[in-house]
């Protein structure tokens, strides 16, 4: 994947349009306004941020990187909806089950590939994620890592809902990670117990630091109200590490240029 631009275009919360060799991928769509509640029996999650851009205005989408469909802050009503007029769903075994229709499951480790819009193959695999923790999580999850294929080892990673565990650790160790998006914020629900539910700043640390060259782009850390880490305190954690430069922080409704470098890998 050397030498080829992403382009990442922050709409709010987990979604983001990646357009890549020519593919327009959306990851985990919420389009509904800020203020909408979504009661589930148990708690209910309110969203604090609307989309900075709506359905109506992305155009096509090609693939949709969805992590999970059963939590409402990674797919929610009018994100939903959407899921029918893109090409391909990707989403967990689980998901797609329950969703049908244009939607691909896949278990860790599994791929599945799409031609390019410039002649080549893109492939999405399937990685490990735990959505909370041991014993407590909060169902399956997937992240991804994107590769085109006559250039594997140059990889964009999106980790889903996950903390930080060996299964992430994994990914690091099969992939040389160039751009990695992380699901940050520590969302928290009272009511399901303490614990974090996402990447904590510290644990973002930990992965910038396994994921040696990438570039880190945090997402998932604001526009909801039960996250428990803002942007100012991942950035202190990071600063803290020596790592303030890895951070590429993104602007909601703006498109940015993230270049994929080729990797010299020493002997």
């Amino acid at each position: 994947m050397g030498d080829d631009d992403l382009n990442f275009t922050y709409i709010g919360g987990p979604t983001a349009l990646l357009e890549l060799s020519g593919l327009r991928l959306l990851t985990d769509p919420t389009f509904d306004p800020a203020g909408t509640e979504y009661p589930t029996g148990v708690y209910t999650l309110r969203k604090t941020a609307g989309p900075a851009i709506s359905p109506e205005s992305l155009g096509r989408i090609d693939v949709v990187l969805l992590s999970h469909d059963h939590h409402f802050d990674n797919l929610d009503h009018a994100g939903r909806s959407s899921l029918e007029t893109a090409g391909t769903v990707v989403t967990t075994q689980a998901g797609a089950e329950r969703l049908g229709g244009n939607v691909v499951g896949l278990s860790p480790w599994q791929w599945v590939d799409f031609p390019t819009r410039d002649g080549r193959i893109l492939r999405v695999t399937g990685t490990p994620a735990r959505h909370g923790p041991v014993g407590g999580d909060r169902g399956p999850v997937t992240g991804f890592v994107l590769t085109l294929t006559e250039s594997p080892k140059n990889a964009i990673y999106i980790s889903g809902d996950t903390v930080w565990y060996e299964g992430v650790a994994e990914v690091s160790r099969r992939f040389s990670v160039q751009v990695a998006i992380l699901f940050m914020g520590a969302a928290r629900v009272a009511q399901v117990g303490p614990e974090h539910l996402t990447f904590k700043a510290d644990e973002g640390v930990r992965a910038a630091r396994a994921f040696s060259d990438a570039v880190i782009i945090p997402l998932h850390y604001e526009g909801w109200e039960h996250f428990s880490e803002s942007r100012k305190q991942i950035q202190h954690a990071f600063a803290s590490a020596g790592l303030e430069s890895r951070i590429q922080w993104m602007e909601p409704g703006r498109t940015t240029v993230v270049l994929v470098t080729d990797i010299q890998t020493s002997a």
